[in-house]
């Protein structure tokens, strides 16, 4: 599949996660490898990311335990979360932006390695990189917005190398969570459907989404969301391939269909959706159309455009 997260690397040693003598003991070892993130940002050198030793004295504005993400080339790599660092001449006007393309650099790092945003990162790195850093930052997403215990409301701790997080006053466990969202490429003869949402870069489409509801099938909510966001009826609904997307917590289940309707009445959710011919999406890919970029590389809405242009789907 041509997209990014949906490698993996050697092994998850689930099974090691609550052995806290052997995850003490991997953190001794000079070959272990630790991935630094700040704010959902992952350490980069390059076009790889900027693993560090467990002694490495950037570390220390990270809380322990470290999140362990497994084995990978042969050692242990874990990730820490150095939110609580605050660098120097933040421009938090850019943190906020859809596309963040600032950088922060800790002093204690090497001079080629940065903080940089994974949207922009994610195409340049190697499959199973990319798998590591996206499942460290969905992590520590979950555990940013997961410090009370959903069942009495009490603070919860961290266990399981990060796997998991317990309540000390009733005793209930909360395991990390991951939302389930369709991505659908919704056709029509020649022509395929796109829309954007408020504050996204100009020019900017890409194919409809949204969340699954409870109780939902995938085609049934594929079905829905197109109907809610352009008013759309469709056929029949084929699963394709499914990509994590940690911005911040989702499982997007890429889906194609051929729709049966094609006037187009929008919802509050889409600032505009077209019905786009193939000749205009080519000119897209080309960078040569003046209303449409071309889909971002890495992400699952450009493998199933690219599938369609091929005539693959």
């Amino acid at each position: 599949m041509q997209f990014a997260f949906g490698s993996e690397w050697d092994t998850r040693d689930a099974l090691r996660r609550d052995d806290a003598g052997a995850l003490a003991q991997a953190l001794d070892n000079p070959r272990t490898r630790v991935l630094p993130l700040w704010r959902g940002k992952p350490h980069l050198a390059g076009t790889a990311l900027g693993w560090v030793p467990p002694d490495h004295p950037m570390l220390r504005h990270a809380p322990r335990p470290f999140l362990y993400l497994g084995q990978h080339q042969g050692h242990a790599r874990f990730a820490a979360d150095l939110s609580a660092w605050e660098p120097d001449a933040l421009d938090r006007a850019a943190l906020a932006m859809f596309l963040d393309s600032s950088i922060q650099r800790h002093p204690a790092a090497a001079p080629d390695m940065h903080f940089g945003e994974l949207r922009m990162a994610m195409a340049q790195l190697d499959a199973p990189e990319a798998a590591l850093a996206a499942t460290a930052r969905a992590l520590f997403n979950w555990h940013r917005t997961h410090g009370f215990c959903a069942a009495c409301g009490q603070p919860s701790t961290a266990t399981m190398a990060g796997w998991e997080r317990q309540c000390p006053a009733c005793g209930a466990k909360h395991f990390p969570r991951t939302d389930p969202v369709v991505i659908m490429l919704v056709t029509h003869g020649n022509d395929v459907l796109l829309g954007r949402s408020p504050g996204w870069p100009e020019r900017m489409y890409s194919a409809l989404a949204g969340f699954i509801e409870p109780g939902e099938t995938l085609e049934a909510a594929v079905a829905r969301e197109v109907f809610e966001e352009a008013a759309i009826r469709l056929g029949p609904v084929r699963y394709v391939a499914s990509q994590p997307w940690p911005f911040p917590n989702s499982l997007m289940f890429g889906a194609v269909a051929e729709a049966t309707s094609r006037e187009i009445t929008l919802d509050d959710e889409l600032e505009d959706a077209r019905w786009f011919p193939r000749e205009e999406i080519l000119r897209a890919w080309s960078g040569s159309h003046p209303d449409l970029l071309p889909a971002r590389k890495g992400a699952i809405a450009h493998f199933l455009i690219g599938a369609w242009l091929a005539g693959r789907l």
